[in-house]
């Protein structure tokens, strides 16, 4: 963590000094995979510290005492700081963090139950060619991955277009989801 917290390998890419923000522990059951820290976040260093954290810990049905609890939730995104902004929002997640700090951080995490995969990014990367032709059809084939894997939308505020397109999500997946989570009693 001290390494990874001292990472200055995407220097030159940023308007911005890098701050990784990462948690995790060799105890935790739950790992969720993001995609980046949001600006908010890259100022406060608190991973999922705004309006998509809150979103996500209500999905989980879990309280921000245990979705920060290190010892329970290893909280790891794709890209370690801030990727700065675009025409759109947030610019992708920096391709070096995954394969430069990944392997090295889940080696020491042994007591993983449940990986959550937020958003393409994650998904691409740890289900390779498991993914579906779109995010959509790889969230809805939630349990072709289970029971190591949950494949989720991003929590954003700003996928409630997406939401109410895809009702299943909340009547169906949501609920499994909860359980799950249950199931690791963290």
């Amino acid at each position: 963590m001290k390494e990874i917290k001292s990472c200055t390998v995407c220097n030159s890419f940023f308007l911005h000094e890098p701050r990784p923000v990462v948690k995790a522990s060799p105890n935790a059951k739950l790992l969720i995979i993001g995609q980046a820290p949001g600006r908010k976040v890259h100022e406060s260093g608190i991973p999922w510290d705004d309006a998509s954290g809150r979103n996500l810990r209500d999905w989980l049905g879990i309280s921000e005492d245990v979705f920060y609890d290190e010892s329970k939730v290893a909280l790891i995104p794709m890209g370690f700081c801030y990727p700065g902004s675009g025409k759109s929002g947030d610019l992708p997640p920096r391709p070096e963090c995954a394969p430069l700090w990944h392997k090295r951080l889940l080696d020491e995490c042994k007591s993983i139950k449940l990986t959550l995969l937020i958003g393409q990014y994650a998904q691409k990367y740890y289900l390779g060619k498991g993914v579906k032709v779109n995010l959509t059809e790889t969230v809805k084939s939630f349990k072709e991955y289970l029971p190591a894997q949950f494949p989720l939308p991003h929590p954003s505020p700003r996928n409630r277009i997406w939401m109410k397109k895809n009702e299943w999500f909340e009547k169906e997946l949501l609920p499994e989801l909860k359980q799950h989570i249950e199931n690791l009693k963290l």
